[in-house]
């Protein structure tokens, strides 16, 4: 019996442990830096919820879902003071734009945040920030995306990437992740 305790007791413990370390994860964005990620890649980062469904589909039971994955695109991509989006980046969008596409009809809401440095006024980092999201949301729309799934949300200097040095380029940046 003593044994059965302690055995439960450690296996709470654990989970306790692993919750709180998926839930301080849940703030940091992944940065794909200069490379194209791969769409299954994304899929499963946006969508992990899928992964169950396949499985229940196949007749497996499924164990539970990691939390979707926000990713930072990729750092100093916009140049100072613009909302232009860069080649690398739209190459990297194409991606996004491809696995958001298949979820057409869902009810999935992908949130889009632009980002800027600390240059400027907050006014004007907000005012920048929230173009730079603008234009990703825009890009994503022409590339086939619905409108209804995409919201677009600029933050300004308030959560920069690189708190040693605030006026880094990697705090100039867009980060996609889902809307719960």
């Amino acid at each position: 019996m003593n044994v059965l305790k302690y055995k439960y007791s450690t296996c709470i413990a654990l989970l306790l442990s692993l919750s709180a370390l998926s839930n301080a994860r849940a703030d940091a964005a992944l940065d794909i830096g200069a490379q194209v990620p791969d769409a299954q890649a994304i899929k499963e980062g946006l969508f992990p919820e899928d992964q169950c469904k396949e499985l229940e589909a196949n007749g497996f039971k499924c164990m539970g879902v990691k939390a979707s994955i926000r990713y930072s695109l990729p750092a100093a991509s916009f140049q100072l003071g613009s909302a232009d989006v860069p080649a690398l980046l739209k190459k990297q969008l194409d991606v996004f734009a491809e696995v958001i596409k298949s979820k057409k009809g869902s009810g999935r809401v992908v949130r889009i945040e632009g980002h800027a440095d600390a240059r400027g006024t907050p006014e004007a980092n907000q005012a920048l920030s929230q173009k730079r999201a603008d234009a990703v949301k825009s890009y994503l729309i022409e590339k086939g995306v619905d409108a209804p799934m995409l919201k677009a949300m600029g933050v300004g200097a308030k959560a920069p990437k690189n708190t040693a040095d605030l006026f880094s380029g990697e705090n100039r940046r867009v980060e996609i992740g889902r809307q719960d």
